[in-house]
């Protein structure tokens, strides 16, 4: 915690650059598997990003990413039902994931790289866990096209098993779970280097895009 509270400034700035590559490099894979046009537009922004985001190209992407993957008319918005619910019920599941390995990693979850806001305990959750959010955004748009729009038992044991999905970091294929504990830790690592050396998955391929989410069977 010390490592972290004493970092430089700087290295927020550049630490956070990779979550945002990450996270776009993420929705490009995804609607690069949706066969959609806009997979190249992100792809190039999530190259042109800077360290601390200072073109705010996180939000450009979003004006782009959100009616490619759930149509025009759609807009994202937390007090919404619909799409909105899961979501919402998706990240606060994946988020609580990090949340746990941020703790276990050492480090403050109070102190982000990006989010900053006294009433948030756990500000560097909000930071860690946006490479993640394409994974929830999946598998809403596929229950979705399956007639699923209200948060149900069903919808809420489909999203989370999302914490089980397997990807692929540093040769080795892992848990999300898992992959969130690796972040954390490496996050921790460069904080007491002073360098980035973020351990960040690699965006799945159409195949692992597919796979994400099938529906599983409810017990009676």
């Amino acid at each position: 915690m010390r490592a972290q509270w004493e970092a430089p400034r700087p290295l927020f700035k550049q630490l956070w650059q990779k979550i945002i590559v990450a996270k776009i490099s993420m929705q490009a894979s995804l609607l690069a598997a949706q066969g959609r046009g806009e997979a190249n537009a992100l792809a190039l922004m999530a190259r042109r990003v800077r360290s601390g985001d200072p073109d705010n190209l996180e939000a450009q992407a979003a004006r782009k990413y959100w009616p490619a993957l759930l149509g025009s008319d759609f807009r994202r918005d937390q007090n919404t039902d619909g799409p909105n619910a899961l979501l919402n019920y998706g990240y606060t599941v994946v988020r609580s994931c990090v949340a746990r390995s941020i703790i276990g990693a050492g480090l403050h979850p109070a102190i982000g790289l990006h989010h900053h806001n006294r009433l948030n305990g756990f500000a560097l959750a909000d930071d860690l866990v946006e490479p993640f959010r394409p994974l929830v955004d999946a598998l809403v748009r596929r229950m979705s096209e399956e007639g699923i729009e209200t948060v149900t038992s069903e919808a809420k044991q489909r999203l989370a098993c999302l914490i089980g999905h397997d990807l692929r970091l540093g040769g080795a294929v892992s848990p999300v779970s898992v992959a969130t504990q690796r972040l954390a830790q490496s996050l921790a690592r460069s904080f007491e280097e002073r360098k980035s050396a973020l351990a960040l998955f690699d965006p799945p391929d159409p195949l692992d895009w597919a796979s994400l989410g099938q529906p599983v069977a409810i017990e009676p």
